[in-house]
């Protein structure tokens, strides 16, 4: 029996680092876990220590070092390969149970829906490199892009996030669409950080108990 992943999904500024906090407090002492389960916190770009040096590839601010569409998706790619070697899949074969900010339905989000790169070509990649593995739930934190740009006006953007606001709005129509299509749980993130973690740990009590 694999422990359970979780996977909080959304555009940036919708809030998944601190849900993602407030949950790891809450889960180990929720009941839902098994006694001797640990939950492994993690993330995507920069899970793994190899995808802590792509995550700054990835995202490196200057011009000079910027990747190509489909060299940005190669990149991802390979970190996830990693991520899912070394942190998902160990941990889920002990029976620990694994939450992450953001999986590869990130990739289809922003390289397919925003980069324009096929759909198709990104689901074959996928296929390779998350070796069997997907999250038993996804949770989506929805904010439009206007409220995104909003919430992160006094923070210094990454390379993504200086992408703006029409990239944007094209990666939370993806969103939208991939939501739908898998079914995922959708909170809207415009609501106190309390409500919202309220929200999910319902969620979880509901999916999980």
């Amino acid at each position: 029996m694999e422990g359970k992943f979780i996977v909080i999904e959304g555009i940036d500024g919708c809030g998944k680092t601190t849900q993602i906090e407030e949950i790891s407090k809450w889960l180990p002492k929720s009941g839902l876990m098994k006694k001797n389960s640990k939950l492994v916190k993690t993330r995507e770009p920069g899970g793994s220590l190899l995808g802590k040096k792509l995550r700054n590839l990835i995202l490196d601010n200057n011009n000079n070092n910027k990747p190509s569409p489909l060299a940005e998706l190669l990149l991802y790619s390979a970190d996830r390969a990693e991520h899912v070697s070394k942190i998902i899949s160990p941990a889920l074969e002990n029976e620990d149970w694994v939450i992450s900010d953001r999986f590869s339905d990130s990739t289809l989000a922003y390289q397919g829906y925003g980069r324009n790169i096929n759909i198709e070509t990104i689901k074959k990649i996928e296929s390779i490199v998350c070796q069997g593995k997907k999250p038993d739930l996804t949770i989506f934190l929805e904010i439009s892009a206007n409220e995104s740009v909003l919430r992160r006006k006094h923070l210094v953007p990454d390379r993504i996030e200086s992408e703006g606001i029409k990239f944007l709005q094209k990666v939370n129509a993806g969103f939208q669409l991939i939501a739908k299509e898998k079914n995922w749980k959708v909170i809207s993130a415009k609501q106190n950080i309390n409500t919202i973690s309220n929200e999910i740990k319902e969620i979880l009590l509901k999916e999980f108990s």
